[in-house]
């Protein structure tokens, strides 16, 4: 940098005085040149200058004339810089000036690079994706275009720092990369949000790096099945939503159906993000803090889960300083009856998917929704089961854990009892990674009776070590066979006990009917639930009969359905129900064959008669046979 001047040749020149960016450090001071400083102090050997933020100095009393205050601006140069770095000034010679700015040249560190800069100065510019108060420092978490790093900054113990910075500013911060307790984090010398043209270019920036990073890994499926494929785009783009979701540090919240369907679609999508996040975050905790997955005992989302949801987000945000979260609904979501828990979210920044393979209600919610991936939206059913799905978006989020959950698919399809023709590809997939055919039903029955037991807890350790995920085989073969020895003793003690208790008949179409009233002919609140026992009653059945069977299990104010060779369509019955019996308070649906309705306890009578006279007239289909479990 060198003096300058300015006019016409002839006239006086006036000279170039520099002022610096608060920004710029002593490495962009020269000598022989005028800058503007400003007096921060004043003492017996002279007085104490700032040109910025970084750069300070003394300018002895031997070279000073005349009198100064606190807060006066003058014109220095730079005399000498001593061997512990502290700098000298000295007044320039200038009357007349031009002011020019000097911005700061600054040279920005990526999070990718922090461990090559350890115990150096740095500059890193992304976006404020938390702000965490601890009883110490300010916990910034600054996310650019490679991940996300802690960065603490201290005013005093328990003070917030820099309190003008919000969630969601673009900033630019000075900082020292230290180590503490084995992680990367900043230490915080200077902090300044972006603005203008400068906040533009950052975020225009940081937008086209996710979107890169976003883009889902291009992965082939696990079998060749046709009917998967028009539901694979949707499947990307919601694998680049969840992608992008983790980029942003945004929390990602699970809900999904505590069912052996359910389960194997959550897992491996937790699998997946957790280490997704992993990647990005340099915190270990952020798997923690930023993923949950939360079983749900009903097939929808209850407003008492919905409301539990808002309540800790909420609480997350102003305790922890986090953005509210994504909600994915696994295996449930796709009803009129999640209608109420969405409505009470949309008031909130909460964006909601859904994947799902119940028989959808898209008019009520299709606007609630920001994806809904279900395969009755391309004239599939529900023999592709959710795990099914889940299994290749985990995939394509993160496709190193294909090897471990390549199992899970036949798990899903034999716990729903999916009569796809895939399944025969996916049982073979999964012998070929060591699960036979008995085994993986052993799994299935291990998995719901972990899941019943475990009711609203994840109980994650427990059910990767059921599902064989991470965890020693033989170990893995003892949990299963332990749990589902305990089932099939559960089951049938349930069995032994009701069945005695059926009632029987023959409808007009032929069909046998069996009703079993599980609230007073069953053992309540253990294992097997009633929609389990009403379908391991149903099967014993079909198998004993040979002909088409419909089994109904009903409570006071309930009933849940089974059927084989008989073309039902529980959706609709139970929409023709409503307007039939009125105020009954009917709802409820599932698949086409398999479903639960609820009705006000006055009316169950009625309900259950209207309900049989429809089964009579329903046509039979010996090819038609059920294809999943009944939700509890």
């Amino acid at each position: 940098m060198t003096r300058e001047t300015a006019g016409d040749a002839g006239e006086p020149r006036e000279s170039v005085v520099y002022e610096l960016d608060p920004e710029c450090t002593a490495e962009e001071v020269e000598p022989e040149t005028p800058y503007l400083a400003e007096i921060n102090g004043i003492v017996d050997y002279g007085i104490f200058v700032d040109l910025s933020e970084h750069v300070s100095g003394l300018i002895h009393e031997s070279v000073l004339e005349g009198t100064y205050r606190v807060d006066d601006e003058l014109v220095v140069e730079l005399e000498t810089v001593r061997d512990n770095g502290d700098l000298s000034f000295a007044p320039a010679d200038v009357d007349e000036y031009e002011l020019v700015a000097v911005e700061h040249d600054v040279s920005l560190t990526g999070t990718n690079r922090l461990d090559a800069n350890l115990g150096e100065q740095i500059h890193v510019e992304g976006e404020i994706v938390q702000i965490k108060q601890t009883g110490g420092p300010t916990i910034f978490h600054v996310a650019d275009e490679h991940g996300v790093v802690p960065a603490a900054a201290f005013e005093e113990a328990g003070v917030r720092a820099f309190p003008a910075v919000d969630v969601g500013d673009v900033a630019r911060i000075n900082a020292t990369v230290e180590r503490r307790n084995d992680a990367i984090q900043l230490e915080v010398d200077g902090l300044t949000v972006l603005d203008g043209e400068d906040a533009t270019d950052a975020r225009d920036r940081l937008q086209r790096a996710r979107d890169e990073r976003a883009a889902p890994h291009e992965v082939d499926p696990l079998i060749d099945w046709p009917a998967l494929e028009p539901l694979r785009e949707e499947l990307a783009e919601v694998a680049r939503t969840l992608r992008r979701t983790v980029l942003e540090g945004r929390p990602i919240r699970v809900r999904h159906h505590a069912d052996g369907d359910g389960m194997c679609a959550a897992v491996p999508l937790q699998l997946a993000l957790e280490r997704f996040i992993a990647d990005v975050h340099e915190s270990p905790e952020a798997p923690r803090h930023l993923f949950k997955r939360l079983p749900s005992k009903a097939p929808y989302y209850e407003l008492e889960d919905s409301t539990r949801d808002l309540t800790f987000a909420l609480e997350d945000r102003d305790k922890h300083g986090q953005q509210l979260p994504m909600l994915l609904m696994l295996d449930n979501g796709s009803t009129a009856e999640d209608v109420p828990s969405y409505e009470t979210l949309a008031h909130y920044d909460i964006p909601i998917l859904a994947i799902d393979h119940h028989h959808p209600d898209p008019d009520a919610v299709e606007d609630l929704l920001d994806a809904h991936v279900n395969p009755y939206l391309h004239d599939e059913d529900y023999r592709i089961t959710t795990g099914m799905l889940c299994v290749e978006l985990a995939r394509m989020i993160y496709p190193d854990l294909s090897d471990e959950i390549e199992h899970l698919p036949a798990v899903a399809g034999l716990a729903d009892r999916s009569k796809a023709d895939a399944m025969g590809e996916y049982i073979d997939l999964a012998v070929e990674a060591g699960y036979d055919e008995d085994h993986l039903r052993d799994v299935s029955e291990a998995l719901d009776y972990a899941a019943h037991w475990l009711r609203y807890s994840a109980g994650t350790p427990l059910i990767t070590d059921v599902l064989g995920i991470d965890t020693d085989p033989d170990h893995h073969q003892a949990v299963v066979s332990s749990l589902e020895s305990n089932a099939t003793e559960a089951i049938q003690t349930q069995l032994d006990d009701a069945t005695p208790h059926l009632e029987h008949e023959s409808l007009d179409n032929g069909a046998h009917l069996y009703r079993i009233d599980v609230e007073n002919y069953t053992h309540r609140f253990t294992y097997p639930a009633p929609g389990k026992t009403t379908g391991e009653i149903h099967d014993v059945q079909v198998e004993e009969t040979g002909d088409p069977v419909i089994t109904v299990g009903y409570g006071p104010d309930f009933a849940v359905l089974r059927s084989d060779g008989v073309r039902l369509d529980i959706p609709e019955m139970v929409a023709e129900l409503k307007a039939e019996v009125p105020g009954a308070g009917i709802s409820g649906g599932g698949h086409l064959v398999v479903g639960s309705i609820k009705f006000v306890r006055g009316k169950r009578e009625e309900v259950i008669d209207a309900l049989v006279e429809k089964m009579a007239d329903a046509p039979i289909d010996e090819a038609l046979s059920s294809a999943a479990p009944l939700d509890d």
